[in-house]
């Protein structure tokens, strides 16, 4: 397509590529389709890219005209290897939805055909995402084909790619009074695919963010499990930070810390931490081990691994403030309830408590500093002094 000039009315005003699906805005100004939904729906603007005026509807027109004249320039063209573009499919409306959602529940038989059709409309494009999510109904009857145990996997991967509204999450986990529809969730961890795991935890962790307190403190051992074997199977990076995610938001409640702990959070976010290199997921699994820590039986957990104190204090001052604010915070716990006369030699040993002198001397923040000021001092008398910490360190002991 570069050794011939293609009229500029083919073209796209934002990616500047040949138009496979054009399609008139508000404005006048002609788009091609996918371009102008990524801009309108997955950039959120409501402006004409071309002429940045306001659009009144973010409603597109099919141009008919122009996309039958592109396809006659590809087809007199095609010896310079231009391929002629397909006819675009019609999009998809509420009434097919609609019609395919009673079709499932009308004969059960032809479940798995809906599902599947559901599955393939929702990847076709954004604009069949919202119409999708814009069907009243499609969020219950996927959610009631998960609590029924069959066809979970493809039920799951279809709701977890939908941008579901707030109320339609509060729905799913606030009036699950009986928990089944989160029960069903986490045997779709255990006994899923990868790709279901992965997609159970994104949809969970979206859940959560707008669960009352309640449904929060009433979670059973067995969901935290399931949690922490998806962050230990390593299923996908995005399955990995959703899992952190729920996590950071369900551990303050209840006795959740002890349930996750008692899950294995603690061994395996330990592990983790060890080869972690991305910022973001050092942060998260420092403020998660952060809030295990703040219970008798994470310390417990971070203490009894050989790496624990070491990779904890190895992330201050490398990372980010935030992770060394974190991570400082976990050894003031440890200082504060667990420091036995064995872990404070470990300490020494380990080259933690001159992490901590170092905090004093360099730019870290304010709080970070007190904090490691305040352990220096809680046990000057077994680390002052001590050959162990470097003499231009032990110069700025507290």
């Amino acid at each position: 397509m570069d050794e011939i000039d293609v009229p500029s009315h083919f073209l796209c005003p934002i990616s500047m590529e040949l138009m496979r699906d054009p399609v008139t805005v508000s404005t006048g100004i002609t788009y091609d389709r996918e371009n102008i939904e990524r801009w309108l729906f997955s950039c959120k603007n409501n402006t004409c890219p071309a002429t940045k005026q306001a659009l009144s509807s973010t409603e597109v027109t099919p141009n008919h005209t122009l996309r039958r004249l592109i396809q006659a320039w590809c087809t007199l063209n095609a010896s310079h290897g231009i391929e002629r573009i397909p006819t675009p499919k019609p999009p998809v409306d509420k009434s097919q939805i609609v019609k395919l959602l009673n079709e499932a529940k009308e004969f059960p038989n032809m479940q798995l055909i809906c599902l599947r059709r559901l599955r393939s409309i929702a990847f076709e494009s954004e604009r069949n995402k919202r119409c999708l999510e814009a069907a009243g109904g499609v969020v219950e009857f996927l959610a009631s084909i998960i609590q029924d145990g069959s066809n979970i996997d493809i039920a799951i991967e279809i709701l977890s790619t939908l941008k579901i509204s707030e109320t339609h999450l509060k729905n799913l986990v606030n009036n699950d009074g009986d928990h089944q529809f989160v029960e069903s969730l986490v045997q779709a961890l255990k006994m899923g695919n990868c790709q279901s795991r992965a997609s159970t935890t994104v949809l969970l962790k979206s859940m959560f963010e707008v669960a009352d307190p309640n449904q929060m403190m009433s979670i059973k051992r067995e969901f935290f499990r399931q949690i922490v074997c998806v962050l230990h199977d390593k299923i996908s990076p995005q399955a990995s930070k959703a899992a952190l995610k729920l996590l950071v938001e369900l551990c303050p409640w209840g006795r959740n810390r002890i349930k996750a702990v008692e899950g294995g959070a603690t061994v395996v976010l330990i592990e983790l931490l060890i080869e972690a290199s991305e910022r973001r997921v050092c942060e998260l699994l420092l403020v998660v081990l952060d809030q295990l820590c703040g219970c008798a039986e994470g310390r417990a957990e971070l203490l009894k691994h050989a790496a624990g104190l070491v990779v904890v204090s190895q992330k201050i001052l490398r990372v980010s403030h935030m992770a060394t604010d974190r991570a400082v915070r976990i050894l003031s716990l440890v200082c504060r309830f667990s420091a036995t006369s064995r872990v404070l030699q470990e300490m020494l040993q380990l080259g933690v408590v001159s992490k901590l002198c170092m905090v004093l001397q360099v730019d870290s923040s304010l709080k970070s500093k007190e904090r490691a000021r305040e352990i220096l001092k809680l046990h000057s008398k077994v680390w002052k002094n001590s050959s162990c910490i470097p003499s231009h360190l032990l110069s700025s002991y507290p």
